[in-house]
């Protein structure tokens, strides 16, 4: 098998990055913390004393990964979130296949949630219309339509192997040739888009983005709807306008805000609950100002 380093970017990482680290066993592996709070470092060392842990500013999440590839030697590294955990022999599975395809610079396992089911993980790259389709619940009306639903993968089943435009990062292997070749992971995102940057620039650049199901991995993530909740997901919206702006250009991105206003002021008045809140917590900070602004607003 292809030599392979695993990376967990922590932040309050209990009570799931154990099993993350269980998971890789046997790998060179390196946790890069982000100031956590809740003894997710204290456990990692004393549970795990062979995993190297470097601490430093939250700088985001891309910058996590940055560290944590420049701290390993192998010419594969599996990054994990830390929730999320590898089945069995994933790791091998992704190396042998990624092997045997040269310009594969990522290939994504299918993630499985906590109760096995699957979490659709295959999206395309944002445009305004696509922006449309998700905000607007356009890709309702036809899920697995390319027109109305690319920016969820058209309803991909998740169940053969596909390039696809980018997965979410949860959990996939890169290629550290691709890695060098590309760059690193653009920093100005903090928490969401990291992975869809990269990955547009790396087909840019003739490398390949792939989803393998015969390889699986576990991803808790968020699933619930708490007043909290509206930090992330307004990170999220600044995602998608920060990939419009450097992809796209002003404009374009000017236009998707117009459009994400709108889809929240209608999601708020649909939803009730926490669920609502988020809503018209996101869709107050989306009507401040420009996307331009919005990029630059305190987090």
């Amino acid at each position: 098998m292809p030599e392979v380093s695993a990376v967990v970017v922590t932040y309050n990482g209990l009570p799931h990055v154990e099993r993350a680290l269980e998971s890789v066993s046997g790998l060179e592996t390196v946790v890069v913390d982000h100031g956590s709070t809740d003894w997710t470092v204290d456990r990692v060392r004393a549970g795990f004393p062979a995993v190297r842990v470097v601490e430093q500013e939250n700088l985001g999440l891309a910058a996590g990964w940055n560290r944590g590839i420049r701290e390993t030697a192998a010419p594969y590294v599996l990054v994990l979130n830390s929730d999320a955990w590898v089945v069995g022999d994933a790791v091998d599975r992704l190396a042998r296949f990624a092997e045997g395809i040269p310009r594969a610079a990522w290939v994504a396992p299918r993630l499985l949630n906590p109760d096995g089911t699957l979490q659709p993980s295959v999206r395309g790259f944002p445009t305004t219309w696509r922006i449309a389709t998700e905000y607007l619940f356009l890709r309702k009306l036809a899920p697995r339509s390319r027109l109305l639903n690319s920016f969820y993968g058209a309803g991909f089943r998740h169940d053969e192997v596909r390039e696809v435009e980018f997965a979410k990062g949860a959990a996939f292997l890169i290629r550290r040739e691709a890695f060098e070749e590309v760059g690193p992971f653009d920093e100005a995102f903090f928490l969401f888009s990291e992975e869809t940057d990269w990955s547009y620039r790396a087909r840019a650049a003739g490398w390949r983005t792939l989803f393998y199901p015969e390889a699986e991995a576990v991803h808790v993530g968020g699933a619930s709807w708490r007043r909290e909740s509206a930090t992330l997901f307004r990170e999220q919206v600044r995602g998608h306008l920060r990939f419009l702006v450097k992809h796209r250009g002003v404009s374009a991105a000017e236009h998707a805000r117009r459009v994400i206003l709108a889809g929240l002021r209608l999601r708020s008045m649909v939803f009730r609950g926490e669920r609502g809140a988020v809503y018209r917590d996101a869709a107050d900070w989306v009507a401040g100002g420009p996307a331009t602004a919005l990029l630059e607003s305190p987090r």
